[in-house]
């Protein structure tokens, strides 16, 4: 951004120089419209105008990347206060279900599965 703000003006005073040394009186023609003035002042007049052209088809993509870079920051506090929650509750023990009285065991072995019987009969 301070690059951009450098050679911004860096433009601006080469343009002036350029129109204070070239004082000329000249004619400028635009489709009907016609201006008599000196070459600085339709030198500097095409400088602004470029910079207003410049800015005004710039001004979408900024804004879309300022509302994008406030939904990223929006969304990387949610994540960071999610982050927060389950490092809070990593310490803390999960508390076991209670299985209910006809659950059938937690584990049943190879030969059970196999053979069909249960194991508690």
């Amino acid at each position: 951004m301070k690059l951009l703000t450098i050679v911004a003006i860096l433009i601006a005073v080469l343009g002036v120089a350029f129109a204070l040394q070239n004082n000329i009186s000249v004619t400028v023609s635009f489709f009907q419209w016609r201006f008599a003035g000196s070459l600085a002042m339709a030198l500097l007049l095409a400088l602004a105008s470029g910079a207003v052209i410049v800015a005004l088809l710039s001004a979408p993509a900024t804004l879309r990347a300022r509302w994008q870079l406030k939904r990223q920051r929006r969304t990387i506090a949610e994540l960071e206060a999610e982050n927060a929650d389950l490092k809070s509750r990593v310490g803390k023990p999960d508390p076991e279900p209670a299985l209910a009285d006809d659950a059938p065991p937690p584990y049943v072995g190879l030969k059970t599965l196999v053979s069909g019987r249960d194991p508690d009969a």
